[in-house]
């Protein structure tokens, strides 16, 4: 019995300190370091995108290909594409 205790313990230990790492990866992306270079607040310049363009970003994550060869990234972690889908 004192061995279940003590494995309880150490899964408790271990997912709190999970949720502690969590926590500052998300408070880190708050601050804007997402890696983008497009603009300073972490955010794509959308500024001159036609609607079609915009709709097919928001539901599909792909960029116009006539901004193909700037520096822009929509998601770090998701391999370029917003739902990561």
């Amino acid at each position: 019995m004192e061995t279940l205790n003590i494995l309880i313990i150490g899964v408790a230990v271990f997912l709190v300190f999970g949720l502690m790492l969590q926590a500052f990866q998300i408070i880190s992306l708050g601050d804007g370091a997402t890696g983008n270079a497009a603009s300073s607040n972490g955010q794509i310049d959308m500024a001159g995108w036609t609607e079609n363009e915009r709709m097919n970003y928001d539901m599909h994550g792909t960029i116009p290909a006539r901004l193909q060869g700037k520096n822009i990234q929509s998601s770090p972690s998701a391999g370029g594409m917003v739902g990561g889908c």
